[in-house]
């Protein structure tokens, strides 16, 4: 009974590491099964936007995207206005750039004198330096008197309309924010004779500056093509100018052989009175 309840012990102890060594070969042969970039982290787009909803904060900024900034050109050159913010780095579709937002922009305060946005016989409509909306700036009027200090004006609104009198009148619209003043503009509003002659003379200007404008295009085109000509003909026109120059050559050859025979026939009538009346005397003696 001893050997044989010995016999199963050892029988069961040597199942036991036969299972073992199976159940271990099966492991290892699973793990050497894997691919070789399992072992391995990947980080291609797809794995990197499905490791995004598993990974922390501190790994998604590693993921982020670099964008670069451009911005746009002011639509004004004072005051305030506007410009566009571009993304050149980062947009969808694969565009080279495209457009995050619109921002304000600013530039000097001093606008300096403008024209009016219309005006007729009668009236002249002015108006102040703003972007929408209007009523988030406050508008001063005022009226410019030389040598004295200016005379502000009841009006708020942004535009005003003004009627002429009879000497020049000039205004000022200072725009501001917060107590800030962000831009000023000036007008002069004429009378209604400054007016019409300021309009009979502006077209005759107009008229003489497209005259001149038209007239140098043409010598400038004339010009252009003649040197196109002179380039393309240039053999034709090297030979021309040597016919020229030979032809000179030669009315300057004759010339200056007629000039030679006129001198001749001047000196002989001379010379042969001069033996004759020697040949009289030499008779008469």
């Amino acid at each position: 009974m001893d050997s044989s309840s010995s016999f199963s012990a050892r029988l069961e102890l040597l199942l036991g590491a036969l299972l073992l060594l199976l159940e271990g070969r099966e492991l290892v042969g699973g793990n050497n099964g894997l691919p070789r970039e399992a072992n391995f982290l990947d980080f291609s787009p797809v794995n990197r936007q499905s490791s995004r909803s598993n990974s922390s904060p501190n790994e998604d900024e590693k993921y982020t995207v670099v964008k670069k900034v451009e911005y746009g050109m002011c639509t004004v050159t004072c005051g305030i206005g506007i410009r566009e913010v571009l993304l050149t780095n980062g947009c969808p579709g694969g565009e080279s750039k495209c457009i995050v937002r619109v921002e304000e922009c600013r530039g000097p305060i001093d606008c300096g004198w403008n024209r009016p946005i219309s005006e007729n016989i009668s009236t002249a409509k002015l108006s102040c330096i703003y972007i929408p909306p209007v009523k988030r700036f406050k508008y001063i009027w005022k009226l410019l008197v030389p040598g004295q200090q200016a005379l502000i004006l009841p009006n708020d609104s942004a535009i005003f309309e003004v009627h002429r009198e009879n000497h020049p009148v000039a205004f000022q619209c200072d725009t501001s924010e917060k107590n800030e003043v962000i831009a000023t503009v000036k007008y002069t509003v004429y009378t209604t004779g400054e007016l019409q002659t300021r309009k009979i003379s502006r077209p005759n200007t107009d008229i003489i500056l497209v005259f001149v404008l038209i007239t140098g295009v043409i010598i400038c085109i004339g010009v252009i093509f003649a040197l196109v000509f002179i380039v393309i003909h240039w053999g034709a026109v090297k030979t021309l100018w040597g016919t020229k120059d030979s032809l000179s050559e030669i009315r300057s050859e004759e010339s200056s052989v007629k000039l030679q025979e006129s001198t001749c026939l001047e000196t002989l009538p001379t010379d042969t009175f001069a033996t004759e009346e020697d040949i009289l005397a030499e008779w008469n003696e």
